[in-house]
């Protein structure tokens, strides 16, 4: 079990990891929240190729690209990172496939990603992110594959519009480090989760986000079993990443739309929310090791969605409703 957080990999502008600013970029996707993938077709093949072999056939960028994440199992994982420039400005709009290898190994991919963003309605926007200079506004997701234990050397290739390509090494996955942490198909640990009623209405006291969240009306451990549960680890006002108020935003938004299809609660970090306390007991009893992870549970008690930092509006949703689906047919696995 892990007795305290760690920092983590800075993603955004200025201060820790998490995706990029909002700029007109247009949506080909299934909600404007999310931009389609590019063609894996259009970048190059791995074709037997190391990744240094691949990165020899673009140039070295000038991009910083860092993982959202840090917790990954065997097999395919949803990879989700921030881009931006060295003078920290947020990039929204690049089209980026990410490459895998074990070191010196044949690389695999390419895996291109997709842009969410993190932007919600007004009504929606706490202070805690509309203050927030550094507040993640977009993320970068794929699904790569990592099909054994240790690590994994990660390369990114950018596309540039005259076809050529840049490339830039991001920091590795280190697959099975923390195997504790619940994956789909679990069990959900059982654990108690503080309400308003149990601080006689004075959320400041549970809940760092400005205005508090709407989402501390029912005790985890009295409604696992009963409907599916959205359950969001975060710290809007001490997060290190500068995600933890964007995603606390989308859930508020998301149960407002969607009141009757989950129970929703929102869970702090830290004891009496104080970085210097250490983590809170929920936190030790799911291993986290970062901030901030969604877990997204079935009506049967099982795990069904787990996402390790930034998420948007649709992936939210796509979970909620994979939860009802397997709430129907008794299958959490998938």
């Amino acid at each position: 079990m892990i007795a305290a957080l760690k920092p983590r990999t800075r993603i955004l502008i200025a201060v820790p990891f998490a995706a990029a600013l909002i700029a007109g970029c247009g949506s080909s996707g299934s909600d404007s929240s999310t931009t389609a993938a590019p063609n894996a077709d259009e970048f190059p093949a791995p074709e037997g190729k190391t990744l240094e072999q691949l990165a020899s056939e673009g140039t070295q960028g000038d991009l910083v690209v860092a993982p959202t994440q840090q917790v990954f199992t065997e097999g395919k994982n949803r990879y989700g990172f921030g881009v931006f420039t060295v003078d920290h400005d947020n990039v929204s709009d690049a089209d980026v496939a990410i490459y895998a290898a074990k070191p010196n190994g044949k690389a695999e991919g390419p895996y291109p990603a997709e842009i969410h963003s993190l932007e919600t309605p007004p009504a929606f926007a706490a202070k805690t992110t509309t203050q927030d200079p550094d507040a993640a506004k977009y993320v970068y997701t794929t699904e790569v594959d990592l099909p054994s234990k240790g690590e994994w050397q990660i390369l990114a290739m950018f596309r540039e519009d005259d076809g050529s390509y840049n490339y830039v090494r991001v920091p590795s996955a280190v697959v099975g480090k923390f195997p504790d942490v619940p994956q789909p198909g679990d069990q959900a640990p059982v654990t108690h989760t503080p309400t308003a009623d149990d601080v006689g209405g004075d959320l400041t006291k549970i809940d760092t986000r400005q205005p508090p969240s709407s989402m501390h009306d029912v005790d985890y451990a009295d409604e696992l079993g009963k409907k599916p549960i959205v359950l969001l680890f975060a710290t809007p006002a001490l997060c290190t990443s500068r995600v933890c108020g964007p995603v606390v935003d989308i859930a508020e938004e998301v149960k407002n739309e969607r009141p009757d299809d989950a129970d929703y609660i929102h869970m702090e970090i830290y004891n009496d929310n104080d970085p210097n306390k250490g983590p809170r007991p929920q936190v030790r009893d799911f291993n986290l090791p970062s901030e901030p992870w969604l877990f997204v549970i079935d009506a049967d008690g099982k795990v069904s969605t787990v996402i390790e930092g930034a998420f948007s509006k649709t992936e939210l949703e796509d979970a909620i409703d994979k939860a009802d689906a397997a709430s129907s047919s008794g299958d959490s696995s998938s």
